[in-house]
């Protein structure tokens, strides 16, 4: 696995955004991210725009670099769009384990392709 260890103004190292990468082309980087029940994910950063795909149901805590505290709630099979942030680390704060996939967006479609193949209104 690649190493995408940076350092925050606050020198705090940052580790990996997900435990595993399942794919990656010059568009996107699709992560696999599993927490068990009261795991924290390491202090890590989202340097590009994000989906979050969630494949079990997240009752998860955010706390960021800056101070603030976020709970999050998610259910299996929803999309969350996230953009780039501040380093943050996520506490799975259920009793059972919370697994997601995490897309990376690296680049856009071009020129059409953004209109193609979408559903009609």
């Amino acid at each position: 696995m690649r190493d995408h260890v940076k350092e925050t103004t606050t020198m705090r190292a940052l580790g990996p955004i997900g435990d595993k990468i399942l794919f990656e082309n010059e568009f996107v980087r699709v992560w696999s991210v599993t927490l068990d029940p009261g795991q924290r994910q390491p202090w890590h950063q989202h340097l590009l725009p994000y989906l979050i795909v969630p494949l079990t149901e997240g009752r998860n805590e955010m706390t960021f670099d800056d101070g603030r505290v976020r709970q999050t709630q998610e259910k299996p099979g929803e999309v969350i769009w996230r953009e780039p942030g501040i380093p943050h680390e996520l506490l799975n704060c259920s009793d059972w384990q919370y697994r997601n996939v995490l897309v990376e967006i690296k680049a856009g479609a071009h020129g059409d392709a953004l209109q193609a193949n979408r559903p009609a209104e």
